[in-house]
């Protein structure tokens, strides 16, 4: 599946974002720019993209964002500008879980944290970005299919099953995972007359760092997770950024607003309550 554009991926530092830039990077895009919160892991993202390039002439760069403040977003998106020139894949990948509390409980600065950068942060990069790329050039999507139309960009966010459903004791992740549905759907429809996509991807339990900090703090969330899952296994980071790549994709060319579900068929069986031993705070930072 070939991708053909300069590539913008906020969280690209670690997690599935860091498996979409080497998705992407293998995949063919001549430039990668990783902004993340850590300008160190984001550094060594783009470097590492380097060795499994396919482009003859790809070039990574890495830059510093705190997406939840908008001057930070602006920074970056006009790095990828300078870098680049313009900006055809945008991939909005930054998140935190939160506390685990039930909603009585809940902390009112934890709320609001986990609101500025899943929700925020989602707006600000679909603000900025959005305006980029209404602003570049089109491209026809299939030169040898015209029928296919026009693209000026392709925007993925990634939300979870959790946009549509709900678990126990995590009222700050659910509501931000719901409102970046929200903000996917009326990005799609706001930019339907500059030929630009948005998409959401909405992965189940993932193998990343932070579900391995998890286990190894709460050993009973294994039971939990394989209860949940009827493949057996959680997914690889690289299953979700293969998803991410297609929905970007001239494959995906008539996938607009869409929720796309990759969990494994989790979301089709009953979910199992959160361990007792989890209390508020005690994970997920």
């Amino acid at each position: 599946m070939a991708l053909t554009g300069y590539t913008l991926v906020f969280g690209g530092g670690s997690g599935i974002s860091r498996a979409t830039c080497m998705t992407f990077a293998k995949n063919g895009i001549p430039g990668l720019m990783v902004a993340d919160i850590n300008l160190e892991s984001a550094t060594k993202v783009a470097n590492e993209s380097k060795a499994v390039a396919t482009h003859p002439n790809f070039r990574a760069e890495a830059v510093q964002v705190d997406v939840a403040v908008p001057d930070s977003v602006k920074r970056a998106t006009e790095a990828t500008v300078r870098a680049f020139r313009r900006i055809d894949y945008c991939v909005n990948g930054a998140g935190i879980v939160g506390e685990v509390a039930e909603a009585t409980d809940y902390n009112n600065d934890e709320f609001q944290r986990v609101m500025d950068v899943n929700v925020r942060g989602i707006f600000l990069a679909l603000k900025t970005v959005s305006a980029v790329m209404a602003s570049q050039e089109p491209f026809p999507i299939d030169p040898e299919n015209p029928a296919r139309g026009i693209s000026r960009g392709a925007i993925v966010n990634i939300g979870s099953v959790a946009s549509f459903m709900a678990i126990p004791q995590s009222i700050g992740y659910i509501t931000s995972k719901h409102a970046v549905l929200g903000l996917t759907r009326t990005a799609a429809l706001d930019n339907l007359k500059h030929n630009i996509r948005v998409n959401c991807v909405c992965p189940s339990w993932v193998d990343t760092p932070m579900i391995e900090q998890l286990l190894t703090k709460v050993p009973s969330f294994k039971e939990m997770i394989r209860a949940q899952l009827p493949m057996g296994r959680m997914a690889l980071p690289e299953e979700i950024a293969d998803v991410i790549a297609f929905l970007c994709s001239s494959k995906a060319s008539w996938v607009n607003g869409s929720n796309f579900t990759v969990d494994g068929a989790m979301t089709l069986c009953p979910s199992s309550p959160i361990p007792p031993e989890v209390s508020a705070g005690s994970i997920l930072q």
